[in-house]
């Protein structure tokens, strides 16, 4: 999961990025980056880190330009290098820099079609080069050095004719402006924003509300799946439908996990949308855990804390924060390897044991990935002195790999796979453990935007709404996700410690 932003403006928009893109710092922590136009030149700078630690002063006054476009990371498959931070750019046609949320599911097909047709080299193992050299060769097809937005428009098509799977993105054409698009399902969010400064109309595009919020933009509307954005270097916006059957599929787990919760995606409020997912598992407990006999239901921050709360609720139970979380350590989630997730898990949270001491707990979580931060969490509340511990998940088991953008690990390391529901509370150590019904998480989310009829749930029922991945994908997936590929990969990045970009320090 990534997070993207861009803006075309009538002053420096250096810091109105890196402003969006600390607000949209929890999509993404491994790698920063921002590049703008300045009297017809890139000016970049991308790191790994967070965006605080990317970007000196000295690299913020080098940032000029009144047009940019920044990026948060991090790694949807393999490890994270330096060499794969975002955006990325290419000289030709005109100067192209792009920055992508999401995943390309027939990257390799394109990678040879580059090289074959378009005699297009890809230097690194991104997706987000493969979707930038495919958009910057359709591009070429204008004769002149004018691009029209029937130009831009036509070239986003074509290439969304080529490129499959999930991806929402934002670029740069030295001379001419913004381009913004979201694929034809709209599976990675996108919105469109616009400011009014000294009577003429600025407009910005990110991947949450929340980032047009931070720097005073107000909210337009989303990007429409399939729909094209371009925003010309006179700052005049232009939009147009490019492709050919879009329909609405969000992804699901963007409400679940990934977005902030003052964030509307698609209409639907991320917080309300977790507040019916509680309601939701609230009334299951009620009807089929009546006898177990919980006496304090507790969150595991954050995310999960206004799920509970509705749950306590609807059991008319007490709610209490029983963990004091560091706010300085970074989401285990997201983490790129599974010795730091499992390091982190303690120094994250910490048990006020007064909470548990001699009762009966119902821990509430968002979801169960691998079930290592659960399994930890269960033992902390035992070692306060937890009676018994009960573990409620406001998603359903997550029993099959995310494709499109979300780093899920490789199936065998998804603990929920092959695996009924006793054998998960067993590993995990639950006395009891309780996971929302899938129809009842669709109705959770779907309640905020009925005209949205289907959500992309792969990861609970293994359905790909693209409808083109195959067993063969899934392996290679499988190849380059599971944390002994990661390892070795990031051991070989240390060694080498090549640094490929142009940026200075």
């Amino acid at each position: 999961m990534c997070g993207v932003a861009g803006i075309v403006a009538y002053s420096n928009v250096n810091q109105s990025l890196y402003d969006a893109l600390t607000v949209l710092q929890h999509r993404g922590q491994d790698a920063a980056g921002i590049c703008t136009v300045d009297n017809g030149n890139f000016r970049l700078r991308k790191a790994n880190g967070l965006v605080r630690d990317c970007f000196e002063s000295k690299h913020m006054q080098r940032l000029q330009g009144s047009v940019g476009i920044g990026h948060v990371r991090y790694p949807t498959a393999g490890t994270s290098t330096s060499a794969e931070a975002q955006p990325f750019y290419v000289n030709s046609p005109f100067g192209i820099s792009l920055a992508h949320n999401g995943n390309l599911t027939n990257s390799k097909e394109l990678k040879d079609h580059l090289f074959k047709v378009a005699r297009r080299h890809i230097n690194t193992n991104s997706d987000s080069e493969i979707l930038l050299n495919v958009l910057a060769h359709e591009l070429c097809v204008t004769s002149d050095m004018t691009l029209s937005p029937s130009q831009v428009f036509g070239a986003v098509e074509r290439t969304m004719g080529l490129v499959q799977g999930a991806y929402a993105s934002v670029a740069l054409v030295i001379g001419h402006g913004m381009i913004a698009f979201r694929d034809p399902y709209g599976i990675r969010p996108l919105v469109l924003g616009q400011r009014e400064e000294n009577g003429r109309v600025e407009y910005m595009v990110a991947s949450e509300n929340v980032a047009l919020d931070a720097v005073g933009f107000t909210f337009l509307r989303d990007v429409a799946p399939g729909e094209a954005v371009y925003v010309d270097e006179q700052g005049h916006l232009h939009t147009q439908q490019c492709a050919k059957n879009p329909t609405y599929a969000p992804c699901i787990f963007e409400y679940v996990y990934f977005a902030r919760p003052d964030s509307f995606i698609d209409e639907i409020s991320v917080y309300q949308a977790r507040l019916n997912m509680g309601k939701k598992l609230g009334q299951k407990i009620a009807k089929q855990w009546q006898d177990l006999d919980i006496d304090v239901v507790i969150p595991i921050p954050e995310t999960s804390c206004d799920i509970a709360l509705e749950i306590a609720g609807e059991l008319n139970l007490p709610y209490r924060q029983g963990f004091v979380k560091n706010r300085y350590i970074g989401r285990t989630f997201i983490m790129p390897g599974q010795t730091m997730r499992r390091k982190s898990v303690r120094r994250k949270l910490n048990a006020i044991t007064s909470e548990f001491k001699g009762k009966n707990v119902l821990l509430v979580d968002d979801s169960i990935v691998r079930g290592t931060t659960s399994e930890q969490i269960i033992d902390m509340a035992r070692e306060s002195g937890a009676a018994k511990v009960y573990f409620a998940s406001a998603a359903p088991e997550i029993r099959f790999p995310n494709v499109y953008g979300i780093d899920m690990p490789s199936v065998t390391e998804l603990i929920a796979h092959g695996r009924e529901v006793e054998e998960v509370a067993k590993l995990i150590g639950a006395d009891e453990l309780i996971f929302q019904d899938i129809d009842d998480l669709i109705a959770a989310v779907g309640e905020g935007n009925p005209k949205i009829k289907q959500f992309e749930t792969s990861v609970f029922n293994g359905t790909y709404v693209t409808g083109d991945i195959s067993q063969d994908y899934l392996d290679e997936v499988t190849g380059l996700r599971n944390d002994s590929a990661k390892g070795k990969a990031e051991s070989a990045a240390e060694i080498s410690n090549i640094d490929l970009h142009n940026e200075a320090n």
